[in-house]
């Protein structure tokens, strides 16, 4: 459901009249009450007194946490294995001497008419189709590019000094402030009040009295005799 400036305006008057969330959540239809409270703090209106009363800050100290056990001491890790010893140099070959002068080979026969097929090479197929390659044709495996360094990112000027997403914690208020996707989205930060989510000032805009279940209207009919049965 969007906001429209009508539903706006009817929102603001509703408002200022004095009527709970849930009042205008039914009297505008298509929207909740936490989104009416949402809006109407977005749009800066004037907040409710709210039933929610600040705890007693004697409460709010966190109780000290047990220290710690001992870190086990680091597994002493194995000596590197010895390096591999360097191959032996290959000898040189020396110039064989010199064969004596053999006889004139016998003439060969000529071939027969029908053995003139050029000879086939068989090679050998490895798993997948893939020929596999002869010692003498292996190449050295590629040297590895050496590791990049990572730069972390610097933050973002619009939210310098205030409380983003990896800053939440269990004891500073997570109300958001701005619309998401927008460079300056932030969340409050400051102490909550104890026993709930949000500071003080947060939890009166969260949290207001509602009218006894006997004291509200019904809601409008649904359309077309609501939802079909089957």
């Amino acid at each position: 459901m969007a906001w429209t400036d009508e539903r706006i305006d009817q929102l603001k008057r509703l408002w200022e009249a004095g009527n709970t969330a849930s009042q205008i959540a039914e009297e505008l239809g298509g929207v909740s009450r936490n989104a009416v409270i949402g809006k109407a703090h977005r749009l800066g209106l004037q907040s409710r007194p709210s039933p929610v009363r600040g705890g007693d800050s004697s409460n709010s100290d966190a109780a000290p946490k047990a220290p710690k056990a001992e870190k086990a001491a680091p597994v002493a890790a194995a000596p590197p294995p010895p390096p591999p010893p360097a191959p032996a140099p290959a000898p040189v070959a020396k110039p064989a001497p010199a064969a004596p002068v053999a006889a004139a080979p016998a003439p060969t026969p000529a071939p027969a008419a029908g053995s003139s097929q050029p000879q086939q090479v068989f090679r050998s197929i490895g798993p997948g189709g893939f020929q596999r390659q002869s010692p003498g044709e292996q190449q050295p495996p590629a040297t590895p590019a050496p590791p990049r360094r990572l730069v972390p990112a610097k933050p973002s000027a619009d939210i310098a000094g205030k409380t983003s997403l990896l800053d939440l914690n269990d004891k500073i208020c997570k109300w958001p402030i701005g619309h998401p996707g927008e460079p300056d989205f932030h969340f409050c930060g400051s102490p909550i009040n104890p026993g709930f989510p949000y500071c003080l000032d947060h939890c009166s805009v969260a949290y207001q009295a509602q009218l006894p279940r006997r004291d509200r209207r019904p809601p409008p009919p649904m359309p077309y005799g609501g939802p079909r049965v089957r």
